[in-house]
């Protein structure tokens, strides 16, 4: 009986904490978008790619990842050394 008391306090402080992480969580928009993760790993990679050179060159695709762009890339890096 003695142990409740002791207990009882530390779940309550356990309630407290997990309610206003969950509080948090919403505030800062963890639950906004539920959907896009959980069909990410539903659909190859390799289809976003396809879909992606089949747009043309002129798509807005940031995830292009084409030695072209790779290279450019290195050569800013190594003009700004």
């Amino acid at each position: 009986m003695e142990s409740l008391f002791i207990l009882i306090p530390i779940a309550i402080v356990f309630v407290i904490i997990a309610v206003s992480i969950f509080f948090w969580a919403v505030r800062s928009g963890q639950y906004e978008d539920l959907d896009t993760e959980a069909r990410r790993i539903l659909f190859d990679e390799d289809d976003a790619a396809k879909r992606a050179d089949s747009a043309g060159p002129h798509s807005s695709n940031s995830n292009d990842s084409s030695p072209k762009n790779s290279d450019t890339t290195l050569e800013k890096a190594d003009a700004d050394d």
